[in-house]
């Protein structure tokens, strides 16, 4: 299947590894290109892939939108740091919508003293919040298990 199929249909563009086929595709208007550029993150080096990443996060279509911020967060496992470029488009995005797991990647893969301060912030708040929950379901669990303990030898 050449090029040309992959881009009406999307099927192969998760093997795609040529940035200027992406960038060619990007200037004619070409659909599935937020699905192309995580194929770049899989088979280029991370600063070719960037520059295409943080472009397909700025993609008319929300769907490949999303694809890009997957993208990045392929990007994070896979090499373990990100460009600038890329954690200042997660931080603009923020928590709680397209990026919420690809920054909790990054947070994950990237070493700790590699993070820009404001990802550094990210890290403590999510660790902290993360654990208050746990904690939280934790008691609530426990009362639960009383009370249905309670229940059950009040109806004997």
């Amino acid at each position: 299947m050449g090029w040309e199929t992959a881009w009406q249909t999307g099927e192969g563009l998760l093997g795609l590894d040529d940035p200027a086929e992406w960038d060619a595709a990007f200037e004619r208007g070409e659909d599935h290109l937020g699905t192309a550029v995580i194929g770049l993150a899989f088979h280029c080096p991370l600063e070719e892939a960037s520059p295409r990443i943080v472009r397909a996060m700025k993609l008319p279509d929300q769907g490949e939108r999303v694809y890009a911020f997957v993208a990045t967060g392929h990007a994070a496992r896979l090499n373990g740091r990100l460009t600038p470029e890329l954690f200042a488009a997660l931080r603009s995005e923020g928590l709680g919508g397209a990026a919420e797991y690809p920054i909790r990647d990054t947070l994950t893969f990237v070493p700790y003293g590699d993070l820009p301060p404001w990802f550094k912030r990210r890290r403590v708040y999510l660790t902290v919040r993360d654990k208050l929950e746990y904690w939280w379901l934790r008691c609530t669990d426990a009362v639960e298990d009383v009370r249905r303990t309670l229940r059950g030898r009040h109806h004997r």
